[in-house]
């Protein structure tokens, strides 16, 4: 009789099978409400770094508008007041420097801090957009590049387009105002993409 009271007792009142439903519910509600805490924390993150981009990309417009070199990433003023230019391998002398003109993906390296950054996530991401810009549809999606030898490849494109005879700094402004663009279609894409997950979550 004692024994029947104690496990009687000691089983949860909630623990019948009428109750399991339940439990379930409020289960499988907490696991989507956790998915979709990470994907608006995702979405969000996505929308910062391509707004952070397009700022970048009007700042290498800003550059190359206010000068332009061909066959060099740089051109900048020495100690002793002369012109100079300095390719990818002595981008570092450029620190410090008056900047007179810079080329294509020079231009996403100064906006984005200067030689410094030249392999920061945010220079990386945004030759993404300046590649697709120039190889792709306006409107189409971004093929984002995670293989160096594959983003070393769009480099050279950019460079070789950059210094092709007959290119002018008008061209290469109006790539990067392109690439501007790109990064708001994308953005709305990314946008558009979250749109069906907010709705099945307030459902």
């Amino acid at each position: 009789m004692t024994l029947e009271f104690r496990v009687q007792h000691d089983v949860a009142p909630d623990a019948s099978p009428a109750a399991a439903p339940g439990r379930i519910r409020r289960f499988l509600d907490h696991i989507a409400a956790r998915r979709a805490e990470v994907r608006a924390r995702r979405t969000a993150a996505e929308l910062t770094e391509l707004a952070d981009l397009q700022r970048l990309l009007t700042d290498a417009r800003a550059v190359v508008e206010h000068g332009w070199v061909q066959h060099a990433w740089f051109s900048y003023v020495d100690e002793g007041g002369r012109t100079r230019q300095a390719s990818s391998a002595a981008a570092a002398e450029v620190a410090g420097r008056p900047l007179v003109g810079a080329c294509l993906v020079g231009a996403v390296v100064y906006a984005a801090g200067g030689p410094h950054a030249v392999h920061a996530q945010p220079v990386q991401r945004a030759v993404d957009l300046v590649w697709h810009a120039l190889a792709s549809e306006e409107g189409s999606a971004v093929l984002w590049c995670l293989a160096p030898d594959v983003r070393m490849a769009r480099v050279r494109d950019l460079t070789r387009w950059n210094d092709a005879p007959g290119r002018s700094s008008a061209e290469v402004a109006g790539l990067l105002l392109t690439a501007e663009r790109v990064a708001v279609h994308e953005a709305d894409r990314v946008a558009a993409r979250a749109v069906p997950a907010v709705r099945s979550t307030a459902a």
